[in-house]
């Protein structure tokens, strides 16, 4: 853990300071094979059970987050309660492009590793993974930085459903 991690750890989240639903848009993300929705439906589900999430220009909440795509950027509509929208924060995709797929290929070699490798191999490998994670929440921290407060496990969870984003199946 970071000293960065540690200070963000002792801060104290107001109560509202959270998401109560997060949905998909689907005319722009589009539905996939059951497996890949159901990986996407895990997703939001851990992280609505447990977030911290605050707009940095706006102190009221709790929020509903939209996700969409336009033009290679992941689009975050945040609103209020009734779902009205209260901002919009577009992200370019390309940043996390190297650490999602290199992502999937160590989860990938993980699959593949838990039906014949031995125990310390499968480790190692999960090592590697649970690494790159946290490299793709801290750069989605870094990117939503003056924008959307969250804390580590926040971020860990939105970088997961990005991932389920991309995910093919």
């Amino acid at each position: 853990m970071t000293e960065e991690d540690e200070t963000e750890a002792l801060k104290v989240w107001p109560e509202q300071a959270r998401l109560i639903e997060v949905t998909l848009d689907e005319a722009s993300i589009g539905r996939n094979t059951a497996e890949v929705e159901h990986e996407r439906e895990v997703a939001i589900f851990d992280l609505l059970e447990n977030n911290r999430f605050a707009l940095e220009t706006h102190d009221s909440g709790p929020y509903t987050l939209r996700l969409s795509l336009a033009e290679n950027r992941l689009v975050f509509t945040v609103g209020d309660e009734t779902r009205a929208p209260i901002q919009h924060v577009m992200l370019s995709l390309s940043p996390f492009r190297r650490i999602v797929k290199d992502y999937f290929l160590i989860c990938d070699s993980y699959f593949r590793a838990i039906k014949t490798q031995p125990a310390s191999r499968i480790e190692a490998i999960d090592m590697g993974r649970r690494g790159l994670h946290d490299e793709g929440s801290r750069l989605l921290q870094e990117r939503l930085k003056g924008k959307i407060a969250v804390d580590v496990t926040t971020a860990r969870r939105l970088f997961t459903l990005l991932c389920a984003l991309h995910w093919k199946g």
